[in-house]
């Protein structure tokens, strides 16, 4: 653990130190992200926080290697990993282009679907699906990449849509990874499996690089993640928890935390768990997608309709509003980890009172604020 907790500290802390060169670059390049009428910010602010962040994982990897621990107890972690920051570089770069010159929607796709087939031809894909009663469905390669396609593109366009909002997608993601951190390192340690692994180094390394980036992203922001940002941290969320199912069989994770097999372990393990992290990013992609075709519009044309303008609508802060999808990002993650590694009454008691709290504070916190005062700029 302690290990995973220096990679953490050094992505955050490296991020947080190259986001002044980034914002620099930014400046420098003319990407800055202009005041449109959909846009909550009322003056232009930099873009590019995606190189401080990559700089991190960089950072992060690099110490990595030289860990005795992740290097040399399993050596395909850092080989793997290694993979998934080429992969994010790229995704990283067709997002600095877009930040620069704002390429169309097909362009960037084919960004994607590019970054995600380095990950696939380097093994790095989902080989098996474990369903109900211990039944394992095996996924030969076309099947496999196909899945980890879909997978991976979803995750970082969920990624994409959610960030509007200052601090509201790398807070999102920052807590998806820790809850994946947990998940995955609660796993291998209930299953008697080495500790090491490419998805703990991952996840650590991605939150503390959310982490470091969120101290100048937080509201009033001093630089935009863009897409750069977006794409990137989307793509290595989802590629941590690809490479799950690729280091480990379906015969290595049959136990729970508790030592008893979990009732949602092999309903989250290994595809679903990236989506119930994200499924406010997700749920807000799918709305917006339906709500625009049915207006007979483009799925990517922008509008002003998204989760958080509605918070924002409501009576939340624009600090409160990404505050409150941070606890339902918390509630669904964390949750699910729950779910998938305990049983019994105290994690179902834990589980209600996190929806209480986070209810509660979705839908009643703005009526207490007086009629006809705005809500303050604080949590």
């Amino acid at each position: 653990m302690r290990v995973y907790l220096l990679l953490f500290l050094v992505a955050g802390a490296v991020t947080f130190l190259l986001t002044v060169v980034a914002r620099e670059v930014a400046l420098r390049t003319g990407a800055v992200a202009k005041v449109r009428d959909r846009d909550v910010h009322a003056e232009p602010i930099p873009y590019m926080g995606g190189l401080a962040m990559l700089g991190g994982l960089g950072a992060a990897y690099l110490v990595a290697r030289h860990m005795p621990f992740l290097a040399e107890t399993q050596p395909f972690v850092v080989h793997d990993a290694g993979i998934v920051l080429a992969a994010g570089a790229l995704i990283c770069a067709v997002g600095v282009l877009d930040d620069i010159f704002e390429l169309d929607a097909l362009t960037k796709l084919g960004g994607q679907i590019l970054a995600v087939g380095v990950l696939i031809w380097f093994g790095i894909q989902y080989t098996f699906i474990t369903w109900s009663e211990g039944r394992v469905f095996s996924l030969d390669p076309a099947q496999g990449a196909l899945l980890t396609g879909l997978v991976v593109v979803a995750t970082i366009n969920a990624v994409n849509f959610v960030d509007g909002l200052d601090g509201l997608a790398a807070g999102v993601v920052g807590i998806g990874a820790v809850s994946f951190f947990l998940f995955s390192y609660e796993l291998l340690r209930a299953n008697d499996l080495p500790r090491a692994a490419t998805p703990a180094l991952l996840s650590a390394a991605l939150a503390g690089a959310c982490a470091g980036f969120l101290v100048h992203n937080w509201h009033p922001a001093r630089l935009f993640m863009g897409d750069s940002g977006s794409m990137l941290i989307g793509l290595v969320l989802a590629a941590s928890a690809v490479s799950l199912s690729g280091q480990f069989s379906s015969a290595d994770l049959t136990s729970g935390a508790d030592g008893a097999k979990a009732s949602l372990l092999p309903t989250l393990l290994p595809v679903l768990l990236p989506v119930t992290i994200l499924i406010v990013p997700f749920t807000d992609l799918v709305l917006a997608v339906v709500r625009r075709t049915r207006a007979g519009r483009s799925p990517f044309a922008p509008d002003k309709l998204h989760l958080h303008h509605r918070l924002l609508e409501i009576g939340h802060s624009q600090r409160r509003a990404v505050l409150i999808m941070w606890l339902w990002a918390a509630l669904i993650g964390f949750g699910s980890v729950l779910a998938s590694l305990y049983t019994g009454p105290l994690m179902w008691s834990a589980i209600g009172v996190m929806v209480v709290i986070t209810l509660s504070l979705t839908f009643l916190l703005p009526k207490v604020s007086a009629p006809g005062h705005p809500a303050p700029d604080a949590p």
